[in-house]
């Protein structure tokens, strides 16, 4: 069983790649022509949205620097550290569902300082995690 997933697993990614193109191609549809009006509209995207990310990323930087973060998570502290909750993953908690890319930040931010293996790295992973698989599904 472990040999087929290992070969599912090397060979999924190179046959979906052939595979829509090749698609593509038998239901007569220009497939580089659409490839390049996807990339326009991506990189417009991407343009369009870098103020907010901006933005936001110092928004969150003023609120860590002022104090106001760790304010935050001392008066929270007690109720999530008696669910068993580092008070340091509190705001990623609170962040995630706000910001995908300053909750980003945010678990980046914690895993160096806590490294990965920490338990605040892997709740941070973790919530990172889960709130990805759920825009997913």
């Amino acid at each position: 069983m472990l040999t087929f997933i290992n070969w599912i697993s090397v060979w999924a990614i190179p046959v979906i790649i052939a595979f829509v193109p090749l698609y593509a191609f038998t239901k007569k549809v220009p497939v580089y022509e659409s490839f390049v009006d996807g990339a326009k509209d991506g990189f417009s995207t991407a343009i369009s949205i870098i103020p907010h990310l901006v933005g936001m990323m110092v928004a969150i930087s003023v609120f860590r620097a002022s104090g106001a973060l760790d304010f935050v998570i001392s008066l929270f502290a007690p109720l999530v550290s008696w669910m068993g909750v580092p008070g340091e993953v509190l705001p990623l908690g609170i962040l995630r569902p706000l910001t995908g890319t300053g909750s980003l930040a945010f678990t980046t931010d914690l895993i160096k300082t806590h490294g990965p293996d920490s338990m605040i790295g892997r709740m941070a992973s973790t919530i990172q995690g889960v709130q990805t698989l759920r825009y997913m599904c």
